[in-house]
């Protein structure tokens, strides 16, 4: 994590709660799928965590976990990156946010549409979001272009692609 510089001018605030903490919080959320507001306790409250989350997306924390768990994935086991896999949906974005748009599928309501790229066993590397409305070909280049951290792929990769 990168230090945190305390600029506050008078110097007379709350002690900022410790990075570990607050990030064990926000893999507890993930892995439950449970809401700030159900994990946060008197130690970590449910108001830091998506200032903190925030924050580290800004600063390119999550990117950089990303790919160190890959390439300690890579190590482990290894990467199939001879045959990768590309598929998208349609989900709903009942909150809206700047990638919600008009899903053609759901009455127009919110939605997003997601192109996520696989390598050969099933393991996520690069996932695309848009709008729900434009069709799932039209995102195929950027999710391929989503690939730039495992250049140079193999010379015979092969791409499966849903018949969609």
């Amino acid at each position: 994590m990168p230090p945190h510089v305390d600029d506050h001018p008078l110097g007379g605030h709350r002690r900022r709660i410790d990075d570990a903490v607050v990030f064990d919080k926000l893999v507890e959320a993930r892995v439950f799928g449970a809401g700030y507001e159900g994990i946060g306790e008197a130690g970590c409250s449910a108001m830091t965590l998506p200032g903190r989350h925030d924050e580290w997306i800004r600063l390119g924390v999550w990117d950089r976990l990303k790919l160190a768990c890959l390439a300690a994935y890579e190590k482990m086991i290894g990467l199939d990156l001879t045959d990768l896999a590309v598929d998208g949906c349609t989900t709903k974005a009942v909150c809206g946010g700047e990638c919600a748009g008009r899903s053609p599928v759901d009455r127009g309501t919110g939605g997003l549409k997601r192109s996520q790229l696989t390598d050969g066993a099933g393991v996520p590397l690069a996932t695309v979001s848009v709008p729900a409305h434009p069709r799932e070909d039209v995102l195929l280049l950027a999710t391929l272009d989503a690939l730039t951290d495992f250049a140079p792929l193999p010379a015979q990769a092969t791409v499966h692609l849903d018949v969609g």
